[in-house]
């Protein structure tokens, strides 16, 4: 386990977990929390003994509300900062929505602003019954660019984008999944068990099956001009030329759990 005060990496088995650790302004992010993200990300994907990455909030209230808009003047106080404040955190986006391996926002209570943008993305979203999500961008004057308005659009469609951006209002864990916000619901008191299991059936399925499938949809979701069809089937060919293709046929005919190795 890592730790750099409000930032913290540990893994249980196959699962890095990376937390948000800000419980008392609700897992507000500031500029430092941002720029850690990508070095943890960097971490999970050298360690081949972590499949799955669980993102998600200290304490009971949040998961991540936002920016830290407390550090505005310090961080975002002119042209210039906002630059930076914007490529770092749009490299961070960047680094998690490129990161090839299996990614899960585990949410519980407040996804706001920032936190919102975070979990769209990742690649699956759960959250616990009491959840609220939000993207208050109109009601602090805040611009919000193409890229990050693409992954609202890619998720949930550009009649719902309008609807979250243009209200500006929260929204319930019921209307989330309506809308396509998030995969699962569940009861706040299972919410760990459930994304814990969740994590581990996905972690004993082939790596390179899923890093393939994960691979070719983010390439469907491109232009098709900018699509890399090359990589997409170099990614199948990986998984047909891998020794786990060999244990997969092997494990079923003698109906047993087959044993990946990434390999």
């Amino acid at each position: 386990m890592t730790a750099s005060g409000t930032m913290i990496s540990r893994h249980e088995g196959p699962i890095g977990y990376l937390v948000f650790n800000n419980p008392k302004r609700h897992n507000a992010v500031s500029l430092e929390m941002w720029q850690a993200v990508s070095a943890i990300l960097s971490d999970f994907a050298r360690d081949p003994a972590v499949r799955v990455v669980v993102l998600t909030g200290a304490g009971e209230k949040a998961f991540v509300a936002g920016a830290d808009i407390s550090r505005f003047d310090q961080e975002r106080s002119d042209q210039d900062a906002i630059a930076h404040y914007n490529a770092v955190t749009e490299q961070t986006f960047a680094d998690l929505e490129g990161f090839t391996k299996p990614t899960i926002a585990m949410i519980r209570g407040y996804c706001i602003g920032g936190g919102l943008a975070l979990a769209l993305g990742c690649d699956l979203r759960v959250c616990s019954d009491n959840s609220r999500f939000a993207l208050p961008a109109a009601k602090l004057g805040l611009g919000y660019g193409y890229s990050g308005l693409k992954r609202f659009v890619d998720t949930v469609g550009p009649a719902f984008t309008k609807e979250i951006f243009f209200t500006a209002r929260q929204f319930d864990a019921s209307e989330a999944q309506a809308m396509g916000l998030v995969n699962r619901v569940v009861p706040e008191s299972e919410l760990v068990t459930f994304v814990r299991r969740y994590a581990e059936l996905i972690a004993a399925n082939a790596p390179l099956t899923v890093a393939g499938t994960k691979l070719i949809i983010r390439e469907v979701l491109k232009d098709s001009s900018q699509r890399d069809l090359e990589a997409c089937a170099a990614a199948v060919r990986r998984c047909f030329a891998s020794s786990d293709y060999n244990e997969g046929r092997k494990a079923f005919m003698e109906k047993r759990p087959p044993q990946f190795t990434g390999t």
